[in-house]
C-alpha cells in the first residue's frame, strides 16, 4: 500500500490537510459520544447538508441518552421524519434504552459493549470510539474504501467479502495511532470532498504522490462499478378522505411481520408509520381501492364513496420504483373503521406532516393539498 519508510510522511500530509481544510460540522465541535454516535447514524444513507438540520433539531429535544431512551417512540420518529430509513431511528432509541439500562446512561467505551448495541456495526463502533475516546480503531466505509482502493490501485468489487476484509487490514495499517479520531475523519473527509466517485480532484489531493491509481491513470475507473440490483416496479393506490372542514384520516402504523415480506408490502413501504388507506395495485387502481375501502368501512358509508383520481406521484426506496395513484374522497363526515381494523387519527389535511408519517405518505398529502387549494381557487373564481 504505502511503503513503511513513507508512511510517516503520508500521515503528516493528510492530517495537515484535514486540520487546515476540514468542513466545520456541528458534530466535530464535541467529544460527546452520544452526539458523535447520533451524527454517524444520521449520515448513513443521508448527505451531510440534509442531516445537519435534523441533527440540531433532534438534539434540542433529546439532548442526552436518557431523554432519548424515555421518549415516546412516535415523537422520535416524528423528529426523524423526512430522513428516511426509519429503522435507524428505532434502533437508535432501542440502543439508548439498552445504554440506560445496562450502562447507567453512559455511552460504553469498549468495542464489545458498543458493538452489542442495536443498529451499530463495525464501522460505527470504530468511528465513535476513535473520535470520542481516542480508541485505536480504523474506520472503513465507502469513502475510505475508495481512497484506499485508489492509493493501492485495487480493482474489483470492493464490497466482496474477502476484498473488504483486505481493505480493513490496509485501513488498520494506515491508521495514525497518535491521533486515531482525526485520522479517521481525515480519511472520510478526503473521500467525501476530493477523492469522490466521479472526477476526483487529484491536483488538490494532499497525498496524490502516494496514489498508484493516479500514476497508472486509472483513478476514474477505480473502484469498479457494482452491479445494481434490478429495480422492481410497484404500483400503489391511496385514498385521501377529506371532510367539509378539510380534515383527513390516517391509519395506524402497521405491525411488523416476522415473515419475509414482498417487495410491495405496504407496511414496509410506509415505514410502519401513520398512513392514508393504501394498497398494492394488481390491475385496476380505482376498483381495487374501492374494494379495500368497503372492507375498511363496511356498510352504506363506503358505497357512497366517489373516488376522484389525483395527479400520480413517484417515490423510490432502494431498488423499488413506486408509482402512487392518490384518490380524493370528499365527504361531509369522516367514517369510523370497522371493529378490529386499524386505529384512525383525524388531522387537518394541511397538518399531515405534523404526524409521524413517511416520505411516501407526505408526497400523497402534498398532491391532495395542491388539488384542495386549486379547488378552493376555482370556487372563489366562480363567485
Amino acid at each position: 500500500m504505502v511503503p513503511v519508510d513513507q508512511l510517516a510522511e503520508f500521515r503528516r500530509q493528510l492530517l495537515g490537510w484535514f486540520r487546515q481544510f476540514q468542513r466545520d460540522l456541528p458534530w466535530r465541535r464535541t467529544k460527546d459520544p452520544y452526539r458523535i454516535w447520533l451524527s454517524e447514524i444520521m449520515l448513513q444513507q443521508t448527505r451531510v447538508a440534509a442531516a445537519i438540520p435534523y441533527y440540531e433539531r433532534f438534539l434540542l429535544r433529546f439532548p442526552d441518552i436518557h431523554s432519548l431512551a424515555e421518549a415516546p417512540p412516535d415523537e422520535v420518529l416524528r423528529l426523524w421524519s423526512g430522513l428516511g430509513y426509519y429503522s435507524r431511528a428505532r434502533n437508535l432509541q432501542q440502543a439508548a434504552q439498552q445504554i440506560a439500562a445496562t450502562h447507567a446512561g453512559v455511552f460504553p467505551s469498549t468495542y464489545a459493549d458498543t458493538l452489542a448495541l442495536p443498529g451499530i456495526g463495525a464501522y460505527t463502533v470504530a468511528a465513535v470510539l476513535s473520535i470520542a475516546f481516542g480508541a485505536k480503531h480504523a474506520v472503513l466505509d465507502g469513502n475510505v474504501a475508495r481512497v484506499i482502493a485508489r492509493i493501492g490501485a485495487i480493482r474489483g468489487d470492493l464490497r466482496e467479502g474477502r476484498r473488504w476484509q483486505s481493505l480493513q487490514i490496509f485501513a488498520d495499517n494506515l491508521l495514525d495511532e497518535k491521533a486515531p479520531g482525526d485520522w479517521n475523519q481525515a480519511m472520510m473527509e478526503l473521500g467525501a470532498t476530493l477523492c469522490t466517485p466521479r472526477s476526483p480532484e487529484c491536483l488538490h489531493c494532499p497525498v496524490s504522490q502516494f496514489c498508484e491509481a493516479r500514476k497508472l491513470g486509472t483513478q476514474e475507473r477505480i473502484p469498479e462499478k457494482r452491479k445494481k440490483r434490478a429495480s422492481v416496479e410497484i404500483t400503489l393506490a391511496a385514498a385521501v378522505l377529506v371532510d367539509a372542514q378539510g380534515q383527513t384520516l390516517l391509519l395506524s402504523p402497521p405491525g411488523k411481520s416476522n415473515t419475509k415480506t414482498a417487495a410491495d408490502d405496504v407496511a414496509r413501504l410506509v415505514s410502519q408509520m401513520w398512513h392514508f388507506p393504501t394498497i398494492s395495485v394488481k390491475r385496476n387502481a380505482e376498483a381495487e381501492l374501492h374494494q379495500f375501502l368497503a372492507k375498511l368501512f363496511p356498510g352504506k358509508v363506503s358505497k357512497s364513496f366517489r373516488l376522484k383520481r389525483l395527479r400520480k406521484a413517484k417515490h423510490s426506496v432502494t431498488y423499488r420504483d413506486i408509482t402512487i395513484f392518490p384518490f380524493r374522497v370528499s365527504l361531509k363526515k369522516l367514517p369510523k373503521a370497522a371493529s378490529g381494523q386499524s386505529e384512525i387519527k383525524i388531522v387537518p389535511l394541511s397538518g399531515v406532516s405534523s404526524v409521524t408519517v413517511s416520505n411516501l405518505t407526505r408526497k400523497v398529502a402534498r398532491v391532495a393539498e395542491q388539488f384542495h387549494a386549486q379547488s378552493l381557487e376555482s370556487l372563489i373564481d366562480r363567485r
